[in-house]
């Protein structure tokens, strides 16, 4: 009998050179290259040329797709009328996945195997993924969008369509090394699915909505809010101790804890961290994070002996509420980081593709008399539609 894998844990599902991750030594790899590295040295649309090619660019080559980029930020107007058609009380994530896939219908998309409309849906995506998300946070507000601003950077004229303020230099650079950090995870949820729906040649539009669909889900995104609303009941430091004494007792998961990959602290959450307490300095620091300091230390206490750790989520969350993003804006912000990551996958997988066509594990009966509704007799005990409980949080 074929042995079964529930959700394929460990089992490789594709040939990649794009990402290289080590749970148990605490490393993370973009194309060979530490993101300690990247973080420190790198910006978000450098890194993005590195995912997508595999090298980083030389100069000449970084400004041109710099300006690739830039040249493409602006909306549809069209596409700014549809987001402005969908239901106020929508989340963003949903308008989000909405938005791309309606984003690929105005623009030619014929074949995947052509190199110059790849690129262009490529550059297309990385450039109005801000845009998007900016627009249908203004358009929620009761604002007009506003337009991007060819003199400002990619992260710089993201906050700024969000505000109408030119954030100051500390915080568009701490901006842009979370994009980077955020950037690629290798076979996660949502790249999964991404390469998923690309071996079956759709174009790049259609793979990175399925990739933003995969996200919304509360086991994949999401799990930043999750901690700031935790670090808000809290209320204060003193109260740390008893909260997490109650939760951990009740065997509860504690958000921001913990990884599905790593044994040791999260190496992305170790340069966060650093971020977040370099931000503190520089806006000053609020009681959120003075409670998820002492949060980590004692979680620290009760649990690091497991090999569970802060992860990503404990910390990102906390500078985005520094820098004054809206909670639910949270998830949006891993797609626009995301975007590359799954991108690179998209075209990986174009290289040798094959569609993905996984077995099953029958458990069901067989040879079942069809009998006519009238002799069926009365309905049983067992409800029509069976509603799983909530399995473990995929990071």
């Amino acid at each position: 009998m074929v042995e079964y894998i529930p959700g394929l844990e460990g089992v490789p599902a594709a040939r990649s050179r794009i990402c290289h991750i080590d749970g148990e030594q605490g490393i993370l790899e973009y194309q060979g290259y530490p993101i300690e590295e990247l973080a420190a040295h790198s910006d978000f649309i450098e890194t993005s040329y590195l995912l997508l090619t595999g090298e980083l660019p030389s100069t000449r080559d970084l400004e041109a797709f710099r300006n690739e980029v830039l040249h493409h930020r602006r909306l549809k107007f069209r596409l700014v009328d549809f987001l402005k058609a969908l239901p106020e009380g929508g989340h963003p994530m949903d308008s989000l996945q909405a938005a791309v896939a309606a984003l690929g219908m105005f623009y030619p998309r014929t074949s995947v195997h052509d190199t110059d409309l790849s690129r262009h849906s490529v550059v297309r995506l990385i450039a109005k993924l801000p845009t998007l998300v900016a627009t249908i946070h203004r358009i929620r507000q009761g604002d007009e969008p506003l337009q991007p601003r060819d003199d400002l950077s990619h992260s710089s004229n993201f906050l700024y369509m969000m505000t109408e303020e030119v954030p100051d230099p500390v915080v568009e650079r701490i901006f842009d090394q979370t994009l980077i950090l955020h950037a690629e995870h290798s076979m996660n949820a949502s790249t999964f699915c991404a390469r998923v729906t690309a071996s079956t040649e759709a174009d790049a539009y259609t793979v990175v909505s399925s990739a933003i669909g995969a996200l919304t889900g509360p086991l994949h995104g999401g799990a930043n809010e999750a901690v700031v609303r935790m670090l808000e009941e809290v209320g204060g430091p003193d109260r740390v101790r008893g909260y997490l004494e109650k939760r951990l007792a009740a065997k509860k998961k504690v958000p921001g804890f913990g990884h599905r990959v790593y044994r040791v602290k999260d190496p992305r959450a170790l340069i966060l961290q650093k971020l977040e307490e370099q931000l503190s300095r520089h806006l000053g620091e609020n009681t959120l994070a003075q409670v998820a300091r002492e949060v980590e230390r004692v979680m620290n206490e009760r649990v690091a002996t497991k090999g569970v750790y802060a992860n990503v989520d404990f910390f990102s969350g906390l500078i985005y509420r520094q820098i004054g993003i809206p909670t639910d804006l949270f998830t949006p912000l891993f797609a626009i980081a995301r975007v590359s990551g799954w991108l690179a996958h998209w075209l990986e997988q174009l290289e040798d593709n094959r569609i993905f066509r996984p077995d099953q594990v029958y458990t069901g009966k067989h040879g079942k008399p069809y009998i006519r509704p009238e002799q069926r007799g009365p309905p049983g005990p067992v409800p029509l539609f069976r509603v799983p409980a909530a399995h473990g949080k995929e990071h």
